[in-house]
C-alpha cells in the first residue's frame, strides 16, 4: 500500500491509494454508478437483445454501447451480497456455504448438477481450499450435442476429468488472476491460462468471467460462460494438422518464422484461410510469396504482441503487430471485427503459446505493398487513374526508391484529360528517391521524374512541397512511399515576374511595377510572397487617386511594397493569425475562414501561383493596412458603413457580375495551370 500526497490549493490531503487489479477497478466503478440503488448495488451494462452483461467502466457507460450494440442498464447485489425483503439495496453478506452449495447460489445449477453425477459432490463439500471455474448453465447448453453427449455418458471419467479441469488446488480471487499468469488444474496438472485485461475482463482459456469472487467456505467460484477443454498444442501444431491452414503452413515455412509459433510466449495469430490467400489477385500473391522481405512483413502483420481473447474485446482498439503498425480490433455484436469488417470466422483456437483467430481475408501490410497498391487503397483514385493513363505503371509497380505525390480526389475539378502537358505534370509528381516527411526540412529542393526541381516548405501548421500540403500519414511501400497531398502540384514556371506577365488579369499591375522600378527586384533570386493586385482591384480605386498613385514611382513603390512580403508563404501554411512582414510597412494579418485566404480582411482571388523566387496569390483589392482596434481580427470582410438601398442594389449587381467575371477567370486559371 503506497500513500499518494494531494496538494489542492493550500491544503495538505492525504489519500491513501490502494494498487487495485484492473477488475476491481471497473467493480468499484460500477458499485459507485449503482450506490443510488441502495447499499452494495452494482451497475451493469447489457447488451440489448441478449443475455449478456458487464460491470461497467467509464468509456462503456457514458458511450453507452458494447461491441457497436446499444446497452440498458441493470441493476443487480455486487458480488457477495444479497437483497433482504423491505429494505433497499442489497445490505445482507451473503452466508458462505461450501462450494458446491454456492453453485446453486450463484446460478450455476447446470454444473451443480453434474458435479453430482460424476461423484464430485463429496469433494468439494469437504475440507479443503479450491477454486472452481464454474461453467454457466448457458454455456453448458451452448456445447455441441455430440460433445455434451460424450461427457454425461461417461460421468465417472470424462465428465469428472472435465470438472476436474475447472479447478485448481488452491484459493484464487481475482486479485490473484494475474495477466499471463497459469495454474496447474486438478486435471492431471494441465494448466489454465489466466489473462486479466486493462478493461477489468477476466478470462481463463479465453472463457469470460461473468461472476468473479463468489467466495465459499472451502474455496472460491468463478462463474465463467464457456466450457473450456485442456490444451496440449502450441500454434505451430495447431497449423500442421489443420487442411484450411495448408497456404499459410507453406508461407510461414518459406518465411523462416515456424519458429514464433513453437517458442514460447503469449501471441494472437490472424489465420488467413486457403480461401483468404486464393481471394489476392494471382500476380500480388506469387510477387510477396517470391519476396522473402514483404511475405516477412506480411506475415508478421497478422500476429499481435500479445494474447487477445474475442471476449475481452469490447470495442474497437488499435494493437500493435510484429510487424510494427497496428490493427484496429473491434467488434460488432457477436463477430470480432479487424480493422472494421467482420472476417474473422473462428474464435479463440487456444494453443499453449497464444490464440489463433481463423480469417477470410489476407491483410496486407504497406509494407508489402508496391506504390500503385499503396494508391489504390487510398483515396486517391482519381490520381492512381491519371498515373496510370500517364504510361507511369512500370516505375509505380517496380522496386525503384520513389516518392509519389497523390492528390485527393477532391483536389481535381471537374473532367481531367489527359494530354502530353498532364502527362508531364503527372511525372513532376513521382520523386527520384524513397522519402519520410518527418525527414523533410525548410528549404529541401527534391528532384521529380520529370527534371524539376520542387521545394519543401515547413510552417507551423503544415509540410507542403511547393503549393500542395501534406493530408495524411505517410504510406511506406516495399520499395517506394507515398504522400497523399491536398492540391494538385503546381511547378514554378519562371520568376514572380513572369508569372504576371504571363496572366492578363495582372496587365495593369505588371504596368505599375514597371512605374515604379520593381521589376528587377521581382526577377531576381530570393523567395517573395506577393499578394498581387488584378485589373479589378486597381479599376475599384477612383479615377483621381489611382492616376495620382501612377504618376508617382516612389508612392507607387511604398504600395506595392507592402503586398510584397518576405519569405514564401503558400495558403495551406496560413492559419489562424498569421504574420507576415512586408518589405514596407509594419505587419499582413492573415487568416482562413471558410477555405479562404484572407490578408487584412482582403479575400485571396487565386492562391498558389508559383514561381521560382516566389508565390503570388491574386486579390480584387488594394491591400491597406488595419485600423489599430482590428488589427488582431480575422473576419471573412472589412467591416462597412450604413448605405442606401439604390446603392446597396447597384452594389449586388455590381456583385455578380464580378464575381460571374472571377468564375470564368478562375476555371481559365486552373486549366492553364493542370496543363503546365
Amino acid at each position: 500500500m503506497k500513500a499518494c500526497v494531494l496538494v489542492l490549493g493550500l491544503s495538505l490531503v492525504l489519500t491513501v491509494c490502494v494498487a487495485r487489479s484492473p477488475y476491481q477497478a471497473v467493480l468499484q466503478h460500477s458499485r459507485i454508478r449503482g450506490r443510488q440503488q441502495g447499499p452494495n448495488v452494482c451497475a451493469m451494462q447489457q447488451i440489448k437483445g441478449t443475455d449478456k452483461k458487464y460491470f461497467t467502466n467509464c468509456k462503456q457507460w457514458y458511450h453507452r454501447k458494447i461491441c457497436s450494440q446499444p446497452t440498458v442498464i441493470t441493476y443487480e447485489c455486487c458480488p457477495g451480497y444479497e437483497k433482504i425483503p423491505g429494505e433497499k439495496g442489497c445490505p445482507a453478506a451473503l452466508p458462505l456455504v461450501n462450494i458446491y452449495n454456492t453453485l446453486g447460489v450463484v446460478g450455476a445449477t447446470t454444473t451443480k448438477m453434474y458435479s453430482e453425477r460424476a461423484q464430485l459432490r463429496e469433494e468439494v463439500e469437504g475440507p479443503g481450499s479450491f477454486t472452481f471455474f464454474a461453467p454457466s448453465n448457458e454455456a453448458w447448453a451452448a456445447l455441441p450435442t455430440e460433445i455434451l453427449d460424450a461427457l454425461v455418458s461417461n460421468v465417472n471419467i470424462e465428465l469428472l476429468n472435465a470438472l476436474h479441469y475447472h479447478m485448481v488446488n488452491r484459493r484464487l480471487t481475482s486479485e490473484e488472476l494475474k495477466h499471463g499468469s497459469s495454474f496447474p488444474s486438478m486435471y492431471q496438472d494441465s494448466h489454465v491460462h489466466i489473462h486479466h485485461y486493462s478493461n477489468g475482463i477476466v478470462t481463463v482459456n479465453c472463457a469470460r468471467l461473468i461472476k468473479p469472487d463468489q467466495h465459499a467456505t472451502n474455496g472460491i467460484v468463478h462463474v465463467v460462460d464457456r466450457v473450456i477443454t485442456a490444451i496440449s498444442n502450441d500454434m505451430q501444431a495447431i497449423i500442421d494438422i489443420d487442411d484450411d491452414l495448408e497456404t499459410l503452413r507453406t508461407a510461414f515455412a518459406a518465411a523462416g518464422l515456424t519458429s514464433i509459433l513453437e517458442n514460447e510466449g503469449q501471441y494472437t495469430v490472424f489465420a488467413p484461410t486457403n480461401e483468404a490467400f486464393e481471394k489476392i489477385p494471382a500476380e500480388t500473391l506469387n510477387r510477396i510469396l517470391g519476396d522473402p522481405v514483404a511475405l516477412r512483413d506480411l506475415l508478421n502483420y497478422h500476429i499481435l504482441k500479445h494474447m487477445q481473447c474475442a471476449e475481452s474485446i469490447v470495442s474497437g482498439t488499435p494493437m500493435e503487430t510484429l510487424q510494427g503498425t497496428v490493427l484496429e480490433v473491434g467488434c460488432d455484436g457477436d463477430q470480432m471485427t479487424l480493422n472494421g469488417k467482420a472476417i474473422i470466422t473462428k474464435k479463440d483456437q487456444l494453443g499453449t503459446n497464444g490464440v489463433i483467430h481463423y480469417i477470410s481475408e489476407l491483410l496486407i501490410p504497406d509494407s508489402a505493398k508496391t506504390l500503385l497498391e499503396l494508391a489504390e487503397g487510398s483515396s486517391v483514385s482519381m490520381a492512381t487513374k491519371l498515373f496510370v493513363e500517364a504510361g507511369l505503371t512500370s516505375h509505380l509497380t517496380g522496386s525503384e526508391a520513389l516518392t509519389l505525390l497523390a492528390p485527393l480526389d477532391e483536389a481535381f475539378k471537374g473532367s481531367v484529360t489527359m494530354t502530353p502537358d498532364m502527362r508531364k505534370l503527372m511525372t513532376n509528381h513521382i520523386m527520384k528517391e524513397q522519402l519520410s516527411s518527418k525527414a523533410l526540412y525548410h528549404g529541401q529542393e527534391l528532384e521529380t521524374l520529370g527534371g524539376l526541381k520542387l521545394r519543401v516548405f515547413v510552417y507551423r501548421n503544415n509540410l507542403c512541397i511547393e503549393n500542395a500540403c501534406i493530408a495524411a500519414h505517410d504510406k511506406t511501400g516495399r520499395y517506394a512511399s507515398m504522400f497523399t497531398v491536398d492540391k494538385v502540384l503546381t511547378p514554378p514556371m519562371g520568376t514572380v515576374m513572369d508569372v504576371l506577365k504571363a496572366d492578363d488579369r495582372f496587365s495593369l499591375l505588371v504596368g505599375a511595377i514597371q512605374t515604379a522600378g520593381m521589376t528587377e527586384l521581382l526577377n531576381q533570386q530570393g523567395a517573395l510572397t506577393f499578394f498581387a493586385p488584378t485589373n479589378d482591384a486597381f479599376n475599384a480605386l477612383p479615377p483621381a487617386e489611382l492616376n495620382k498613385l501612377m504618376r508617382n514611382p516612389q508612392e507607387l513603390s511604398g504600395v506595392l511594397r507592402y503586398h510584397l512580403g518576405e519569405g514564401m508563404l503558400v495558403s495551406g501554411g496560413v492559419g489562424s493569425h498569421t504574420r507576415l512582414k512586408p518589405l514596407q510597412g509594419e505587419k499582413l494579418e492573415l487568416g482562413v475562414r471558410n477555405y479562404t485566404v484572407y490578408v487584412n480582411k482582403v479575400p485571396v482571388a487565386d492562391a498558389d501561383l508559383m514561381a521560382t523566387n516566389g508565390v503570388v496569390h491574386a486579390v480584387s483589392s488594394v491591400i491597406k493596412p488595419l485600423p489599430p482596434k482590428v488589427d488582431r481580427e480575422q473576419a471573412d470582410g472589412p467591416a462597412a458603413p450604413p448605405r442606401s438601398d439604390a446603392s446597396s442594389r447597384a452594389d449586388a449587381r455590381s456583385f455578380r457580375d464580378d464575381l460571374f467575371q472571377k468564375v470564368v477567370r478562375s476555371r481559365s486559371s486552373r486549366t492553364m495551370n493542370l496543363s503546365q
